[in-house]
């Protein structure tokens, strides 16, 4: 083989090893999430899952009584000091399933489901149960078969248990799923699209030949943000015009209010990026530094499935990460008929911690 080949590849090797910060970010860090991720994730010795319950004939007296058999624990919420009832499902060998039955009326069994809090919906008749769930969503279905066993018992009869699919609008999984996804575009193309870009620049020396020039420090920023904002709209356009023609999603709230959101959320992620992007000088580093930052929120915030399978200690923290606001807020307007007034809080906070960071990080940005 050539000598001078092998030269260059050490010479490559030698790049990579005399930098301590691109190791760490390139070998330890993805060791380090997939250690954190398999604790969260693998290491859960019983599972929680709501279950939205509706009386619509008799009481809930009537109801316990009648499945009196099953151990229905009686407990207080700590957040909403709402009263539940736990049912303990599975066993050590198949995993504890714990239910936690919340009594509630139609309208905020629905908005349960359509906030991801329920996949399930069980309505309480004099001598049937009604299993309300997404035919599409495997939560629901597993969930169904697993209550169904439990009330049924083991000789259950076809008049004790009935299936009503649910086809609204908004109590679909993929009415879930689409609003997270728009949020989650917004993420990806401002973190790698902003931030990825500056620090492409200053590797290549691009930042030092640009302040050299008359040009204000501050248009070089703005411009990748200004560029930004055209870019994902017209992406959020042509997913939403893919969803709306294939699955029929719509625009039931505000639409100006959605695009206020929309721009605050390119807003705060822009902030986020440009105070990564700040000082960083290697592309491992800032490959790293963003994932750091996007891929535990891509878990955490309520894309593909609900928040509220964590524990409810941490779900206040879920609910401040700004892709789960961002993401709530999108979800609000496309399923509840959400307005200003629903989200504007989410909004606030967007733009507050995009003109923090971008302050922060113009403060202490490295141009060469």
């Amino acid at each position: 083989m050539n000598r001078s080949f092998i030269q260059l590849i050490l010479v490559q090797l030698r790049e990579f090893y005399r930098e301590p910060s691109v190791i760490f970010w390139s070998l330890l860090f993805p060791i380090l999430m997939a250690w954190g991720l398999g604790i969260a994730f693998n290491n859960k010795a019983e599972t929680t899952k709501t279950i939205a319950l509706v009386i619509e004939q008799g009481s809930l007296d009537d109801f316990r009584n009648r499945y009196k058999d099953i151990n229905l624990e009686e407990k207080i919420d700590s957040i909403s000091k709402s009263f539940y009832y736990t049912i303990p499902y599975g066993g050590e060998n198949s995993g504890v399933t714990t239910f936690k039955i919340k009594p509630v009326d139609w309208q905020e069994a629905e908005l349960m489901v359509k906030r991801g809090s329920t996949s399930l919906i069980i309505s309480s008749k004099t001598d049937i149960l009604e299993y309300h769930f997404d035919k599409f969503n495997s939560e629901g279905q597993l969930a169904y078969l697993q209550l169904s066993s439990l009330f049924n018992g083991e000789n259950p009869t076809v008049q004790q248990t009935e299936i009503k699919p649910m086809t609204a609008k908004g109590t679909r999984y993929i009415d879930f799923l689409i609003p997270g996804l728009l949020a989650m575009n917004i993420m990806m193309s401002t973190m790698w699209g902003i931030g990825y870009t500056i620090i492409e620049a200053r590797t290549k020396k691009l930042l030092r030949r640009m302040v050299a020039t008359p040009m204000p420090k501050w248009e070089y920023i703005s411009s990748l943000i200004a560029a930004r904002v055209l870019l994902c709209f017209v992406e959020a356009a042509i997913v939403f015009a893919f969803a709306h023609y294939y699955f029929d999603i719509k625009i039931e709230g505000s639409i100006p209010t959605l695009i206020l959101l929309f721009l605050s959320g390119i807003i705060g992620f822009s902030g986020i990026a440009v105070i990564i992007a700040s000082r960083t000088a290697k592309t491992q580093v800032g490959n790293g530094l963003i994932n750091l930052i996007v891929m535990p929120m891509m878990l955490l915030s309520g894309i593909y499935f609900s928040y509220h399978n964590f524990p409810d200690i941490v779900i206040p923290l879920i609910q401040a990460l700004p892709l789960t606001m961002l993401a709530d807020g999108v979800k609000a307007i496309l399923n509840e008929s959400a307005g200003f007034t629903e989200v504007w809080k989410y909004i606030i906070a967007l733009n507050a911690i995009g003109i923090v960071t971008f302050i922060i990080g113009l403060r202490i940005y490295k141009w060469y």
